[in-house]
């Protein structure tokens, strides 16, 4: 019987890259479960297992992990295909970037990029789902964390501490109920689902992260700031917000700052062979040690 159901596959690449449903949720833009029933016709049809489901984790099973090194290097094969067959891709660059980094920036320092790289032709993206470089032909990302994602190269481009914001009526009930109450009784801002920011910042301060605590998960750093502002939770931010600060609109309302974390420059291990992404790389790395 010939084997059809190849959007099951890719999706079984996914969760064996990640070891994870929930991640490769997460890239997909999918629920758990969903990922979880498509794996399971997947099994269905190939009349075999490939995931051992303990509990909290997975592991590939012996023909799960064959089938996941033949696939991975079929893709790898047809991606390499695609971009060779790209009009003038060598001179042709898609970059994600967050808004939020854009705008706060990037932008301001563009110009110096396509003047001295006339022949090439850059395209910033924006991002809010970082996970998804390869899906969106994004040859090259900037990306907010700690650098530690397995799955691509990273690069830090520079730190960015970053520490916990509020809006002025949070900001005044912090003032008189203290940090700690406020917390536990405000609504947590995410970035995203599997996002570790906030369990590393309660680390930090030894304090137990509430895990049933009422949260809201804002994947725009924009709207995000903007939630803040308008008093919807605590978000975790950096400084570029400070204008925000200066004029008042947001407030810092703890000292303890998350110091290991700041913006990437993220790529597939294999991208830097197209010369123009080397010599977009080169430049945005030279221009983050300008700061």
């Amino acid at each position: 019987m010939r084997f059809r159901n190849f959007d099951n596959l890719r999706v079984f690449n996914l969760v064996a890259r990640h070891m994870s449903f929930s991640m490769a949720a997460d890239e997909l833009c999918l629920t758990k479960g969903a990922i979880s029933h498509q794996i399971k016709r997947l099994e269905e049809e190939l009349g075999f297992d490939v995931f051992i489901r303990n509990p909290g984790h997975l592991d590939l099973t012996e023909k799960g992990r064959r089938l996941w090194h033949t696939s991975q290097a079929s893709l790898k094969t047809i991606e390499k295909e695609i971009i060779s067959l790209r009009e003038d891709d060598s001179t042709r660059i898609t970059v994600g970037t967050p808004t939020y980094f854009a705008s706060r920036w990037l932008s301001s320092r563009l110009m110096t990029f396509i003047n001295d790289h006339p022949n090439t032709s850059l395209r910033i993206q924006p991002m809010v789902n970082m996970f998804k470089l390869r899906a969106d032909n994004i040859d090259m990302a900037i990306r907010w964390g700690k650098g530690n994602w397995n799955d691509l190269q990273s690069e830090l481009l520079f730190l960015c501490p970053a520490f916990l914001t509020a809006g002025k009526e949070i900001a005044d009930q912090v003032e008189s109920q203290g940090l700690e109450q406020t917390l536990f009784q405000q609504r947590l801002l995410h970035d995203h689902e599997n996002s570790h920011a906030w369990q590393d910042w309660f680390e930090k301060m030894e304090l137990t992260y509430p895990e049933h605590n009422e949260k809201l998960v804002i994947p725009d750093p924009n709207v995000r700031v903007q939630a803040v502002m308008d008093n919807q939770g605590i978000a975790i931010n950096d400084q570029l917000v400070n204008s925000e600060i200066q004029n008042k609109a947001l407030f810092k309302i703890s000292e303890t700052n998350l110091e290991d974390y700041g913006y990437f420059l993220v790529y597939p291990p294999d991208s830097l062979e197209n010369p123009a992404l080397a010599d977009f790389r080169l430049w945005i790395l030279n221009e983050a040690k300008k700061d």
